[in-house]
């Protein structure tokens, strides 16, 4: 309770490129070995070596669940992540055959992304994994995922395009905006499926900066504009995915 209490109560840069952790007087001990520097680097070099799916599950899960929260060390992990180039593994892992990676390296990167600069380069390297694992468009074989996987990448892609223009505009370079929509229209997807593509296309129609170029593709507005009187996420930063696996 004193670390969880102290980590709320110190100031928080979200934009800041580099952040260190508390220094200590005492060596940490028990559950406080969890989210010390150097498990970060266990955390990456398991995802990077290992070629077990419920380890690399496992591992971006931890990664997850100690990112999730505005709490310090979760402060602190997200820029270790980036610092020590674990950003790049694990959205690698958005390729893999098991479904069950997919849907932890998405719950990462979504923690993940609430730091800003993270949010950045994620934008730039991610979506179009991200995008990939979406149903529809002109993949073959199409990937068949399901309902909560679906549910996690699109949180994921609205956590990384909100206030982020340019993942934004590198979500239509990668036909993202087809695969939203289909979603949304298509009539067999899910409900919390189509509430979640609802957010993502309402993030993306709120930049006026891309409405123009997606009108002159054919879009309408119309084709953004959803019922999310139910919705049950608000469109927004700092929100955090806080399932365990």
């Amino acid at each position: 309770d004193e670390w969880f209490s102290r980590g709320k109560k110190l100031p928080e840069d979200p934009g800041a490129d580099t952040v260190d952790f508390p220094k200590r007087t005492t060596p940490a001990k028990g559950y406080e070995l969890l989210f010390q520097p150097e498990v970060v680097r266990i955390y990456i070099s398991l995802l990077k070596e290992s070629k077990t799916p419920a380890i690399l599950e496992a591992s971006a899960g931890a990664i997850q669940n100690l990112c999730a929260g505005s709490w310090t060390y979760g402060r602190c992990i997200r820029s270790a992540l980036r610092q020590e180039k674990g950003l790049s593994a694990i959205a690698d892992l958005l390729t893999h055959d098991s479904e069950r990676v997919v849907k932890a390296a998405s719950g990462a990167l979504r923690n993940l992304a609430v730091d800003l600069r993270n949010k950045e380069l994620i934008g730039k390297h991610a979506i179009p994994n991200l995008v990939k694992n979406l149903p529809g468009g002109q993949q073959t074989p199409a990937k068949n995922l399901s309902e909560d996987t679906v549910v996690s990448i699109l949180n994921t892609i609205n956590e990384v395009i909100v206030d982020n223009l340019e993942a934004a505009k590198k979500l239509r370079e990668t036909q993202g905006i087809e695969k939203l929509v289909l979603i949304n229209k298509s009539g067999n997807r899910s409900e919390r499926e189509v509430r979640a593509a609802a957010l993502v296309l309402q993030t993306v129609w709120g930049y006026k900066e891309l409405r123009k170029p997606l009108e002159k593709e054919g879009w309408k507005k119309s084709d953004f504009q959803v019922n999310l009187s139910n919705a049950s996420r608000t469109q927004g930063g700092n929100s955090f995915d806080d399932s365990t696996l």
